[in-house]
């Protein structure tokens, strides 16, 4: 009861703090606007550092829901950027023309071309690709496949409680080459182990139940970083990789880098998590029969489970092989999937069963991000931001792998500000892609930025740090304070390992 009265407290103080939130982000909004540059920095360059501070208080603060902020954000990108002197940026933006004429540096760039910048994040194969990946998500759950998935693995385990960890841990695998959305893939698992528990009559507030919903949800951050389509973010860095280097990065080149990674971690959670919250119990007598139970409640796999199995097996084999048995890239062929997963007869849901369970927001702030994104990079915010950030660090004349080490590290505590990695990989992908030219890092530009995008996947500190870890904290099985002792370790495992990567693994495969 007492904790029921603090959270209602905590909420209406949350309540009163948004309103002041967003006046501070108009604040400093303003503030950087009206800061005298002497002409050190593009005005257009100036505007879009602006509205990124605004953007990261809204983000952080969470004043209002993402899709609103975002919507403030591409608003203020449309008229801040209009009424803007378009300067020396003419040729770098597409040489933009206002009533037929050529811009000259003391024209202003026009609501009409900033629109175009503002919306150019929707005009990307990122966009298409987690759009259907969504839909692919949603499928899982219009069929149960996802739940069937997990609950088959769990039931190989058996009933030991150490097997039970590792059955968490595996079904986060699993799910995460078929399930495109990490708060799914959670949403999945959390509600069998929490089964399980109360069928062992455990109380919620024990160290059991703790350990297997913690385990679960950072198994799921894990396979974010080892899995191409297993996050949005992922998909945000490889656009912003694309559009600067021309470069794609295939579905099995990502997995030949990331997934030893996220296997070595996977092994590290499980004695992590042994360590620091020892179950009460080594066995959950009933388990198996609870898991038989829930299958037996499913029943056999209904013929749509079968098309959909059918259809994600095909674009599994599809996203592995690219570029090597086929030229087909991931968003086209995740877009085939979702036509065919839509189409009469053949297909697996129809308009009607999936337009609710589509997280249309998410599409929203993951095009939206990408746009503030290239704003920063056409306008040259972001190699400005980048050179004053970092420029005073003297990166220029470390080691790369001390680069790495220490720009990693910045990584992991600016994540602790953002709940949202969309949001972060948005925000801080273009600063690295301008820090590596910079640096001057050429052919090693391409590696670098990807390492710190999987160190945006992180989010194993707080439960903050992850719509995954809200979801489990919402569960009522551990405090914030259990999260912080299986996240810390786990952090501070998981930035060796990054570092260990770069000096031998990755560098073995020429990534740096």
């Amino acid at each position: 009861m007492a904790s029921k009265e603090a959270t209602s407290q905590k909420e209406k103080k949350n309540k009163k703090v948004k309103p002041l939130w967003i006046i501070i982000s108009f604040v400093v909004l303003i503030a950087i606007m009206l800061i005298p540059t002497g002409g050190s920095i593009p005005v257009m360059a100036k505007v879009s550092l602006a509205i990124l501070a605004f953007a990261v208080i809204m983000w952080v603060t969470e004043a209002v829901s993402y899709p609103v902020s975002s919507t403030m954000i591409v608003s203020l990108m449309i008229l801040l950027l209009g009424f803007s002197p378009v300067q020396n940026l003419a040729e770098k933006l597409g040489n933009p023309k206002a009533n037929g004429a050529v811009l000259h540096g003391s024209d202003l760039f026009g609501t009409t071309n900033a629109l175009k910048l503002a919306f150019s994040g929707f005009a990307t194969p990122a966009v298409a690709l987690v759009a259907a990946a969504l839909f692919l998500a949603a499928a899982m759950q219009v069929t149960n496949l996802h739940k069937r998935l997990a609950l088959l693995v769990l039931s190989i385990v058996g009933n030991k409680t150490n097997r039970i960890v590792i059955g968490a841990i595996l079904v986060s695998i699993v799910l995460a080459f078929f399930v495109p959305s990490a708060t799914a893939r959670a949403g999945a698992v959390v509600p069998i182990l929490l089964g399980m528990i109360a069928a062992f009559k455990a109380s919620k507030e024990s160290k059991l139940a703790g350990l297997l919903i913690i385990t679960a949800v950072q198994a799921v951050s894990i396979w974010n970083v080892g899995i191409k389509t297993a996050a949005a973010q992922n998909i945000v860095a490889i656009n912003f990789i694309n559009q600067s280097f021309g470069h794609d990065i295939s579905w099995g080149q990502w997995f030949l880098y990331a997934a030893p990674w996220s296997v070595l971690m996977s092994i590290a959670l499980y004695f992590i998590m042994m360590k620091v919250m020892p179950p009460e119990h080594k066995e959950i007598e009933g388990g198996k029969e609870l898991i038989r139970a829930e299958l037996d409640k499913l029943g056999p796999i209904t013929a749509r489970e079968w098309r959909l199995i059918a259809i994600s097996v095909l674009l599994l084999i599809f996203w592995s092989t690219e570029k090597v048995l086929h030229p087909i890239d991931s968003s086209s062929i995740t877009l085939v999937a979702m036509a065919v997963m839509l189409t009469p007869k053949i297909g697996v849901m129809t308009w009607k069963e999936v337009e609710n369970k589509i997280p249309w927001g998410t599409i929203i702030v993951f095009g939206i991000g990408i746009s503030l994104g290239n704003v920063l990079l056409n306008t040259g915010g972001a190699q400005w931001l980048s050179d004053k950030t970092f420029g005073l660090m003297g990166l220029q004349h470390m080691p790369l792998i001390a680069t790495i080490a220490l720009i990693t590290l910045f990584n992991i505590l600016i994540h602790l500000g953002f709940a949202s990695a969309t949001s972060l990989s948005s925000a801080l992908i273009p600063v690295f892609i301008s820090l590596t030219a910079t640096l001057h890092l050429g052919d090693q530009s391409i590696g670098f930025v990807l390492i710190q995008q999987f160190v945006i996947s992180f989010g194993f500190l707080l439960p903050v740090s992850a719509p995954q870890n809200m979801l489990a904290y919402g569960t009522g099985t551990f405090t914030v304070k259990d999260f912080l002792k299986a996240g810390v370790p786990l952090t501070i495992v998981a930035y060796i390992l990054i570092i260990i990567f770069s000096m031998t693994y990755w560098k073995w495969l020429g990534l740096i």
